[in-house]
C-alpha cells in the first residue's frame, strides 16, 4: 500500500465547556471503538479551526529499561534550549491547525483574558502571548529559554506591546517573576508522542508555583491514542534494508532501528484496527509522576490484513472555553507539525477480522536523559492465522 498521504478536514463544536467536566474528550475518528469518550459531540465538527485558516501562512511504573546507548553522552537533553532554529520555529508557526486552533481559543473566549495576568511557557516567537495581548489581557510573561528570547523581544517592540508583554530569558525553573501569581498559563508544550522533549514538568511546575487557586491551564486535557497498522512497504524501505545493503549484511543496525519510533504521517487507509484510549492527562490537577503511566490496550481488527506497526497520537483540548475547542494528531485528521508516532512490530501479524492484540504500553522518561521518551509494549495475539506474544522496548531521543 502506498505510504504517507494523511489529510482531513478540520472540525467545530457546538457544546458549552460545561458538559465536559468529568468526561473524557475525543476529537477524532467516530467509528472508534467508543472507548475513549462518554460525551455526545462525535457526530459533530469539533475541531475549532474555521475556514479562514486554510488562507492562514502562519503511577509510576517500576520497569527497567533497554539502554543500547550508554556510552553516548550526547542527547536532547544536551542542545535542547538552542536546537530550535528560525525554521523549526517556522513550521510550528505555518501549522495551521496548531496556531489557529490557540489563535481562536484566545480571540473567541477573551472573558478568560480580559485584565487578566497570563504565563507564556516556553513562548517561542511570543506568538501566544501576542494573541493574549490582543484579547486583552492585563500583562503577559513570556518565558523562553533559547535564543528565541532576544527575537521575541524584538517582535513585542515592533508590534508596539512592550506595555503589555514582557519576555523573560530563562529556565522556569530558575527565573522569577515579577508578580507573586498569574491567572492563565497557556503553553504549547506538546512534543512528538505527546510527551517527547518532557515540557509538560515544566508546565507543571510554573502551575504549582504561580497559578492562582482557580486559575486556568491551556490547554487543560491532552489525550493519547494506539491504533495499528499495514506498512510493508515503509517497513521494507525503513527497516528490512539494513538486511542487505549493495550485497552487504547491516542486520545489526536493524535492531537498532526498530528501537527507534519514527514520526511520520500515517495514510488513514493503513489502519487495520480501532483506536484505543491509552491515557487522558488533565493539565490542570495531575503530578508531574503521573506523565509516566502503564495502560492496557485492546485493538480490534476491522478487516482481514497484516499487521506491521503500531502508531500513537494525541488530542488536545481547551475544555474551559466557551465552546469545546481543540485539535487531534491522528492520521484520520488534518495534518499537523507533529504528524503521527509509528513503532514498528518485529512481528508481521497476520489478523482476521474481529480478532483482537492486547497489551499494555509503558511510557517512562529516559532515567539517564529526561527529555528523552522509553516506551515498553507489551502484546499478543491469539487468532486463526497468527498466535504470538512479545515485550518490545522503544526509545525516542
Amino acid at each position: 500500500m502506498g505510504r504517507r498521504k494523511g489529510s482531513n478536514t478540520a472540525q467545530t463544536s457546538t457544546n458549552s465547556s460545561n458538559q465536559f467536566e468529568g468526561t473524557k474528550i475525543r476529537f477524532q475518528d467516530a467509528d472508534d471503538d467508543g472507548v475513549a469518550t462518554d460525551s455526545s459531540n462525535l457526530d459533530e465538527s469539533i475541531l475549532a479551526v474555521d475556514k479562514a485558516a486554510e488562507d492562514v501562512s502562519m503511577g509510576e511504573p517500576n520497569v527497567s529499561f533497554v539502554d543500547s546507548d550508554a556510552g553516548d553522552d550526547k542527547t536532547s537533553a544536551d542542545y535542547y534550549f538552542d536546537s530550535y532554529s528560525h525554521f523549526a520555529f517556522q513550521e510550528m508557526l505555518k501549522d495551521v491547525v496548531r496556531t489557529k486552533t490557540y489563535q481562536n481559543v484566545i480571540y473567541q473566549n477573551k472573558f478568560l483574558f480580559q485584565n487578566k495576568v497570563v504565563l507564556d511557557v516556553g513562548a517561542g516567537t511570543g506568538i501566544l502571548s501576542l494573541f493574549c495581548a490582543k484579547a486583552g489581557a492585563a500583562h503577559v510573561y513570556a518565558v523562553e529559554c533559547s535564543h528565541m528570547a532576544d527575537m521575541a523581544k524584538q517582535i513585542v517592540e515592533t508590534n508596539g506591546l512592550s506595555d503589555v508583554v514582557t519576555v523573560l530569558k530563562g529556565k522556569i525553573e530558575e527565573i522569577e517573576l515579577p508578580v507573586a501569581k498569574v491567572d492563565i498559563i497557556i503553553s504549547e508544550w506538546m512534543g512528538y508522542f505527546l510527551l517527547f522533549e518532557n515540557m509538560l514538568n515544566t508546565v507543571l511546575y510554573a502551575r504549582d508555583k504561580w497559578l492562582v487557586n482557580d486559575g486556568v491551564v491551556l490547554p487543560d486535557k491532552a489525550s493519547l491514542y494506539l491504533t495499528a497498522i499495514e506498512d510493508a512497504e515503509y517497513k521494507d524501505d525503513k527497516i528490512e534494508f539494513w538486511n542487505n545493503v549493495y550485497g552487504f549484511d547491516m542486520s545489526c543496525i536493524k535492531k537498532q532501528a526498530m528501537m527507534e519510533p519514527l514520526v511520520d504521517t500515517v495514510d488513514q487507509n493503513q489502519i487495520v484496527t480501532n483506536s484505543h484510549l491509552l491515557k487522558t492527562m488533565d493539565i490542570s490537577k495531575m503530578a508531574p509522576g503521573d506523565a509516566s503511566f502503564t495502560a492496557s490496550f485492546k485493538l480490534v481488527a476491522q478487516r482481514d490484513d497484516y499487521i506491521h506497526a503500531f502508531v500513537a497520537y494525541f488530542d488536545v483540548s481547551f475544555t474551559k472555553c466557551h465552546k469545546l475547542m481543540g485539535f487531534s494528531t491522528g492520521p484520520k485528521s488534518r495534518a499537523t507539525h507533529w504528524k503521527q508516532t509509528v513503532l514498528y512490530l518485529e512481528d508481521v501479524l497476520t489478523i482476521c477480522e474481529g480478532e483482537a492484540i492486547v497489551g499494555s504500553m509503558t511510557v517512562a522518561p529516559n532515567k539517564k536523559n529526561p527529555r528523552d521518551v522509553d516506551i515498553m509494549v507489551k502484546y499478543s495475539l491469539s487468532g486463526r492465522r497468527c498466535v504470538v506474544s512479545r515485550v518490545q522496548f522503544y526509545k525516542m531521543r
